[in-house]
């Protein structure tokens, strides 16, 4: 494994509050694999047997419901970590993994972790942290979905890529707004309703651009009543 792919592991949601002894232990036999955009990294049903950590771009977990429509449950970036919750219990994963853009992963095999366990069960609890955040994400989005108008959850999501307080700044879409669209719950015909109402707000959206006349102007859009709209 690279020293990059190494460090980025360490410092991973997954690992970052494992001691070092352990996490040298668990990285033993991790292996860094890279996956071309479109790549299915597992599928829906398959025996979950392993853990994965994000070193570089994006990957996207979804369900494919009967009628064959699929809902995106998760994208995940640089040092996020994903399949410990079921690969922990044995079950099969409840979600599809798919490259969202080029990506390098490293895999931990599951069995190498819970042998680690049997060994060391003060282990659980710093690597049920993990799941723990992804639990109080995913409570966060359930939250965002419910009281957050569609404009707004785009503004919000275009908020996570900014670093500046105020002031103009332009944002790279991180990948294809299909997969933006899913990851906030909405339509692609929604997603492109959102923006254009974004405008009035100081966005332009060209291309994979999103360009913020002020950022400022947008973090208080984002914290609107979305109830205010119907009383104006």
């Amino acid at each position: 494994m690279k020293p990059d792919a190494d460090r980025i592991a360490r410092k991973s949601l997954l690992l970052g509050n494992v001691p070092r002894p352990a996490q040298d232990l668990i990285l033993t036999t991790a292996r860094e694999r890279s996956f071309d955009r479109g790549a299915t990294i597992f599928l829906q049903g398959e025996p979950a047997s392993a853990v994965y950590v994000v070193i570089e771009g994006w990957v996207k977990l979804y369900r494919v419901a009967p009628n064959g429509s699929e809902a995106v449950v998760g994208v995940f970036t640089r040092g996020d970590s994903f399949g410990e919750a079921v690969a922990f219990t044995g079950d099969a994963y409840p979600v599809s993994a798919e490259a969202a853009t080029d990506v390098v992963l490293v895999r931990i095999e599951t069995a190498e972790i819970l042998r680690l366990i049997e060994r060391q069960p003060g282990l659980a609890v710093s690597l049920l942290a993990a799941t723990f955040a992804h639990l109080h994400r995913l409570v966060g989005q359930i939250e965002q979905l419910k009281a957050r108008s569609g404009a707004q959850r785009v503004a919000e999501f275009l908020l996570e890529h900014v670093s500046e307080e105020r002031g103009p700044c332009a944002v790279v879409l991180p990948y294809d707004k299909v997969l933006i669209a899913g990851r906030l719950g909405m339509k692609p015909e929604s997603l492109s309703r959102a923006f254009a109402r974004l405008r009035e707000k100081g966005v332009q959206v060209r291309q994979s651009v999103a360009e913020i006349e002020e950022v400022a102007v947008l973090r208080d859009y984002v914290e609107e009543d979305p109830g205010q709209s119907w009383a104006r």
